[in-house]
């Protein structure tokens, strides 16, 4: 009689741990929507039956890889109350009931600690690719920045090129305009000038055209040096080819040892200072003095007679802002100014290291 009531029992259990497997399984999806919810009722069904333990250990390791940590320590708190309770009312023989609730705490806590574990590296290495992605950014950004600003310099560049020799072109026909009658030989003259300028105005605008075309994967440092304060006597010969009268105060002699970057820009100066004296101040003479030293400083004046339809009244225009920014990139400075005499000065400082 006694072992009919215990197999029957023991039938009983088994349709209560089908029925509890089958409940478990099912809220598996619920884990995987709503892990709260799911990891509780997981287990509150472990304290019936050995059965949810699986499902509710998987909840543990889901919650504790992607929710809060706060969220998976309370689901693996109802796990080991659930197992508690279970081995209270279904004890195994062979394993104590202290034993094996300590077993299984620590079962849960392996579990909490390894989704913790894996939700910090998770975190760790998408960090490490969101630096890497924004390092790559900056970088992007920073190259994209010098390919622009290299882009600036070639403009100005081009302005100040272009500027010089097709006011060139311009003072020599014009002088061929006002005087045909002029000996065939100053004729012959203007015309070289003329040729000779557009000649050099093509060749240096397809120089600039061919770095504004480069490939983007082209370093921008591959364009051309430039003319530097050496070839300072050689456009004053241009100018003077075309009409212009210039006076030279050169107390620095023969070519110096200057840096690049100061005698670039010295030379930009001087170039920019002259064209402006011929289209806004045409056929008055020029004055252009140089000085300084290493450890005082290169020192520029240009300074020409206005005339009454000069237009030039002391404002900045387009070339002289240009000239101010490249003389603020060598640490130099420009100024100009009209005088009450209606003489425009144009003077600049430009650092000369010893």
């Amino acid at each position: 009689m006694l072992w009919s009531a215990t197999r029957s029992s023991s039938a009983g259990l088994v349709g209560v741990d089908v029925a509890l497997a089958v409940a478990a399984l099912a809220l598996v999806p619920v884990v995987l929507r709503r892990p709260w919810i799911g990891g509780v009722l997981a287990g509150l069904l472990v304290a019936l039956s050995p059965v949810a333990t699986p499902v509710a250990s998987f909840a543990v390791l889901f919650i504790a890889r992607n929710r809060p940590f706060r969220q998976a320590a309370a689901v693996a708190a109802v796990g080991v109350a659930g197992e508690a309770v279970q081995a209270f009312w279904r004890p195994v023989p062979s394993l104590p009931y202290g034993w094996r609730l300590v077993l299984m705490t620590i079962a849960y806590a392996a579990l909490l600690g390894w989704g913790t574990w894996a939700q910090a590296r998770n975190a760790l290495l998408a960090a490490l690719r969101d630096r890497a992605r924004r390092a790559e950014q900056e970088q992007e950004r920073r190259v994209d920045e010098a390919r622009a600003a290299e882009r600036n310099r070639i403009a100005r560049e081009m302005h100040d090129v272009l500027a010089h020799r097709l006011s060139l072109l311009a003072a020599a026909a014009g002088a061929m305009e006002y005087r045909p009658d002029a000996p065939p030989e100053r004729l012959s003259a203007a015309a070289g000038v003329i040729r000779a300028s557009a000649h050099h105005a093509l060749d240096e605008l397809r120089e600039v055209i061919t770095l504004l075309r480069s490939d983007d994967t082209e370093s921008p440092t591959d364009a051309p040096p430039g003319q530097t304060l050496a070839d300072l006597p050689r456009l004053v010969d241009e100018a003077r080819a075309a009409g212009q009268q210039i006076e030279v105060d050169d107390p620095l002699g023969p070519p110096v040892e200057i840096p690049p970057t100061v005698g670039r820009t010295a030379y930009r100066i001087a170039q920019e200072a002259l064209t402006n004296a011929r289209k806004h101040a045409a056929g008055q003479p020029v004055r252009l003095v140089l000085g300084g030293a290493p450890g005082s400083g290169l020192s520029i004046a240009v300074s020409n007679p206005t005339t009454p339809d000069s237009g030039t009244n002391g404002s900045a225009g387009t070339g002289l802002i240009g000239l101010a920014e490249r003389a603020a990139l060598t640490g130099g400075r420009v100024a100009h100014h009209v005088d009450a005499a209606g003489r425009f000065h144009l003077t600049a400082w430009l650092p000369w290291p010893t």
